[in-house]
C-alpha cells in the first residue's frame, strides 16, 4: 500500500503504473531518472541552506522590511512572506525526496510526473535566486549563520547522525541487492566516510555555551533599542516607558537637532516613515527632519503609523488603554528621555546626527546636545554613554564624567588614549576572545541589535556586558542561556548518540544480510521446486507488484 501511494504521488495519476523494477543485482534507474533524483537532492540541499539562513536571520527581519519600504515606498511584511515561501518549497521537496528514496530502495522507478519536474525546477530557481540576491544585498547575514552554528552545531550533529541512521535502511536494502563489487564498495565507502565524520565532528567543535556553570557570568544588561518598539511606536516617550516597566537597564535612541535648536528623537533623515507629515505638511514629505522647527514637529502624530504598518506584528497585543496612548504619541525630545532615565537610574546611549548645510546649528550640534545634558536635565553625566566620535577630545574636556563609547574596534592602547570605557558593536563582531581581552582592561562591550533569544544566549555565554534590543520584555524573562550545557553533559550526549546510532546501523545491515540469505535460499529451492519457497520468505518481483496493485 505504501509503495502504491508513493508511486501515485510521483506520477500524479490515479492509476497504478506497470511495474518495471530492476532485476536483483542491477541498478533500477535510467540515466534520466538518475538525473532527476540528483536534481531532487541538489534542490533539497539548496532549499535547506536558504531556509536555515533565513530562519536564523529573524533577528533582522524588521531592518529588511524597512529597507524594502525605503526602496519601494510602501509597507509589506516581505520577511515573513519569504520565510513562508521557503518553508513551503522545502517541505514539498523534502516530501518528494522521501518518496523517491522509498521507491528506489524497493527497486521501483520514480515515474516523476512533469508537474513535479516543474515544481523541482521552480524550487531550485527560487533557492538559487534568493541566496544570490540576499548574499549581494545582505552579505553580512552569513556571519549570523556562522554565529548560529556556535549554538546549534551540537544539535545539528545529533540530527545528522539521526538522518544517516535512518538512511541505513534503504541503503542496506540496496547494498545487498547489488552484484557489482565496485558499486558496493563506493556506496559503503561514501556512507561510512560521512557517518564517521559526523561521529567525530564534536572533536573540533566550539560553542561558548558549553562550559562549566560556575564560569558563566551574569546576563547582559538590556538597553531598549529606540525604546520598546514591539510594544509602542519607536522613539516615543511611551516606548521608553515600556522599557522601564519591563525592567530594562538602559535606553537607546537617535537624536536630531530641530531648526530652532531643540534636540529631538528621530532615526530617519525624513519624517515620512514614523509620522503623518504627508497629511500635515504635504509639500515637505521628503524634507530633512532637522529642517523643521520644534513648533512644526509638535503638530505631527508619531504613533498612528504603528498600527497601520504593525512592524513587529505585535500591535494587536496592546491593551485598549495602550492603543489609545500609542495612537496619540508625538515627537519626543531628548530632554524628556534624559529625565526619565534620571528618574529611574537608567543608562542612555544615542546616535547624534549632524544637521545639514544651511542649518543654524550645523556647527553647534555637539555643544547644544551637551548643554541639554548638563543644564536642561537632571541626569548624571555618568549615566550617558557618549557615542558620537566627532570632537571627542573636546567633549571629554567639557564633561569628563561621560562614558566615552566607541562604535568600532581598535587596539587597546588607542582606546585607552581616547578614554574609551565601552565598545558599541554590531553583534556580528561577537568574539569571546576579543570580549575577554577588552574586559581585562575595564572596557565593556555592548552589542546591537540583539532581539532573538538564541543570539542573546550566545552573547551571554561569550561574556558580553550589555546588548541593545527590540525585545527587552522577552529577553528579561530568560533565566539561563538557551542550549547551555556543561562539557560533561555534552560528552554524554555525544557518546550515547554515536553508540546508539552505530548499534542500530549494525542491526539494520545484519537484518538485510539475513534477508538476502533467505532470498538466495528461496531462489535455490525455486530451481528444484517449481512452486517456490514458503510465502513468508518470498520477496521477489511478484510480491512488489502485488504491493503496488493494493
Amino acid at each position: 500500500m505504501s509503495l502504491s501511494f508513493s508511486a501515485e504521488t510521483h506520477i500524479c495519476q490515479w492509476k497504478h503504473p506497470q511495474y518495471t523494477g530492476s532485476q536483483l543485482g542491477h541498478f533500477c534507474c535510467s540515466k534520466l531518472e538518475c538525473g532527476s533524483f540528483a536534481m531532487i537532492i541538489v534542490t533539497f540541499c539548496l532549499s535547506l541552506v536558504f531556509l536555515y539562513f533565513w530562519t536564523e536571520a529573524q533577528n533582522d527581519y524588521n531592518d529588511f522590511d524597512w529597507f524594502n519600504f525605503g526602496n519601494l515606498g510602501f509597507w509589506f511584511p516581505w520577511s515573513m512572506m519569504l520565510l513562508a515561501t521557503a518553508a513551503v518549497f522545502f517541505t514539498y521537496i523534502a516530501f518528494l525526496l522521501l518518496l523517491a528514496v522509498c521507491l528506489l530502495s524497493e527497486g521501483q522507478r520514480l515515474y516523476l510526473h512533469c508537474g513535479h519536474k516543474i515544481g523541482i525546477l521552480v524550487t531550485l530557481i527560487f533557492s538559487i535566486a534568493a541566496i544570490a540576491v540576499l548574499s549581494d544585498l545582505w552579505n553580512e547575514k552569513w556571519e549570523t549563520v556562522l554565529l548560529s552554528f556556535q549554538m546549534t552545531a551540537p544539535y545539528l550533529q545529533v540530527g545528522g547522525v539521526l538522518l544517516m541512521t535512518l538512511l541505513s535502511w534503504p541503503l542496506a536494502s540496496h547494498f545487498f541487492c547489488l552484484r557489482q563489487r565496485v558499486r558496493r564498495m563506493v556506496i559503503i565507502g561514501l556512507y561510512g566516510a560521512v557517518l564517521m565524520s559526523l561521529y567525530l565532528v564534536p572533536l573540533g567543535m566550539y560553542s561558548p555555551c558549553i562550559k562549566e556553570r560556575n564560569s558563566l557570568g551574569p546576563a547582559p544588561a538590556l538597553i531598549g533599542h529606540r525604546g520598546a518598539p514591539m510594544l509602542a511606536p519607536e522613539n516615543t516617550y511611551m516606548s521608553f516607558e515600556k522599557v522601564v516597566a519591563a525592567g530594562g537597564d538602559g535606553l537607546e535612541t537617535d537624536v536630531t537637532i530641530s531648526y530652532d535648536g531643540i534636540p529631538f528623537l528621530m532615526h530617519d533623515k525624513s519624517l515620512r516613515r514614523t509620522t503623518n507629515v504627508e497629511d500635515i505638511f504635504p509639500n515637505r514629505t521628503h524634507s530633512t527632519a532637522a529642517m523643521f522647527t520644534w513648533n512644526e514637529l509638535q503638530q505631527l502624530n508619531a504613533g498612528a503609523w504603528f498600527f497601520s504598518q504593525n512592524p513587529f506584528k505585535t500591535a494587536s497585543s496592546l491593551s485598549p488603554e495602550d492603543r489609545i496612548q500609542a495612537q496619540n504619541q508625538s515627537v519626543c525630545t531628548l530632554r524628556a528621555v534624559l529625565e526619565l532615565a534620571a528618574q529611574y537610574g537608567k543608562l542612555v546611549i544615542f546616535d547624534l546626527y549632524r544637521p545639514p548645510r544651511g542649518h543654524p546649528y550645523r556647527d553647534m550640534w555637539i555643544s547644544r546636545t551637551l548643554e541639554v545634558i548638563q543644564s536642561e536635565s537632571s541626569i548624571h553625566s555618568n549615566q550617558v554613554l557618549w557615542l558620537p566620535p566627532e570632537l571627542r577630545e573636546l567633549v571629554q574636556e567639557t564633561d569628563p564624567e561621560l562614558q566615552q563609547t566607541s562604535g568600532s574596534l581598535a587596539p587597546v592602547e588607542e582606546l585607552q588614549q581616547n578614554h574609551i570605557v565601552r565598545l558599541n558593536l554590531h553583534y556580528s563582531s561577537m568574539s569571546e576572545a576579543e570580549i575577554s581581552k577588552y574586559s581585562a582592561v575595564n572596557i565593556s562591550t555592548n552589542l546591537y541589535v540583539v532581539s532573538e533569544p538564541w543570539l542573546f544566549s550566545l552573547a551571554w555565554c561569550a561574556g558580553v556586558h550589555s546588548v541593545t534590543t527590540n525585545a527587552v520584555h522577552i529577553l528579561k524573562k530568560l533565566r539561563r542561556p538557551l542550549f547551555f550545557m556543561t562539557p560533561q553533559e555534552y560528552s554524554t550526549m555525544w557518546v550515547l548518540t554515536d553508540m546508539v546510532s552505530l548499534i542500530v546501523i549494525l542491526v539494520v545491515f545484519i537484518f538485510h544480510w539475513q534477508r538476502k540469505q533467505r532470498v538466495n535460499l528461496c531462489s535455490g529451492r525455486n530451481m528444484i521446486h517449481d512452486n517456490g519457497c514458503s510465502p513468508e520468505f518470498r520477496t521477489g518481483t511478484n510480491d512488489v507488484l502485488s504491493l503496488t496493485m493494493l
